[in-house]
């Protein structure tokens, strides 16, 4: 779409009144909406409207898509663009949402004889890389419901889109400058790499341990735990918190300074 006519339709969609059901959803659904401020929140706002109308939304296994899932999902991952520069998820075409867990074919493989075995796991979602979110309806919603168990379907999947602005799956998403990619790979290899010792070896740590699959993954894993967890994160971690705090322009320690 010409951005112009991308801009008037934009405009077009923030013109009608915000509407008064939803309000209730973001409080209720959205980690850290009645802790922003009030240009905050109206800022969530506008970013949810525009995501909602831009989007295609699909039921799955017979689900009925809603409004109240289109918010829930909408405003956690816009609660991600609050800080940065965005096209509103321009990368995300359609989102397609599952009633819970949803079965996700990891690979095929060929064997001597020439037949192709599929591999597949339980998933709660998916970012796939030129193509949409896919996400557990019940575990989007846990995710709103517990906002600081360090865990957010959406957050997460959302986090692997921001890291794919560049084409790229590898735990960097698009940086300012010189020296904040250098910082940020600094951090990030420490972190990435100590977080794989300690789940060899079986440590408890504030990161899931799933992080430690790869770099892309760990990114993800880090940007749930910096909005779910951030007083513990800034305490326990605090290199990886300054540096996600510098890409995302949010402290959301400081609005949850209790929030462990």
């Amino acid at each position: 779409m010409f951005g112009w006519l991308k801009r008037r339709r934009r405009r077009g969609i923030l013109q009608t009144p915000f509407p008064s059901a939803w309000e209730p959803w973001l409080e209720k659904r959205v980690p850290h909406y009645e802790a922003l401020r009030g240009s905050e929140q109206k800022q969530l706002r506008e970013l949810v409207r525009v995501f909602i109308a831009e989007k295609n939304w699909e039921g799955c296994k017979g689900l009925e898509v809603t409004d109240e899932m289109k918010v829930t999902i909408a405003g956690q991952a816009c609660l991600l663009l609050l800080g940065i520069e965005h096209d509103y998820f321009c990368n995300v075409d359609s989102i397609l949402i599952f009633p819970r867990q949803f079965v996700s074919v990891e690979k095929q493989e060929m064997d001597e004889m020439g037949i192709v075995h599929e591999s597949s796991t339980p998933s709660l979602g998916e970012a796939w890389d030129d193509g949409p979110i896919i996400l557990s309806w019940r575990d989007s919603k846990a995710g709103g419901r517990n906002p600081f168990d360090g865990l957010n379907v959406v957050i997460h999947e959302f986090a692997h889109k921001l890291d794919l602005r560049d084409g790229v799956v590898n735990g960097t998403p698009p940086l300012t400058s010189r020296a904040e990619y250098k910082r940020w790979a600094e951090v990030m290899r420490r972190e990435y790499e100590t977080l794989i010792e300690r789940s060899e070896r079986n440590k408890a740590t504030l990161l899931d341990d799933y992080g430690a699959t790869n770099p892309g993954e760990f990114f993800a894993v880090a940007v749930e735990c910096f909005f779910e967890k951030p007083a513990q994160l800034r305490r326990k971690h605090p290199d990886l918190y300054e540096v996600l705090a510098g890409y995302f322009r949010q402290d959301p320690a400081k609005r949850h300074p209790l929030g462990d």
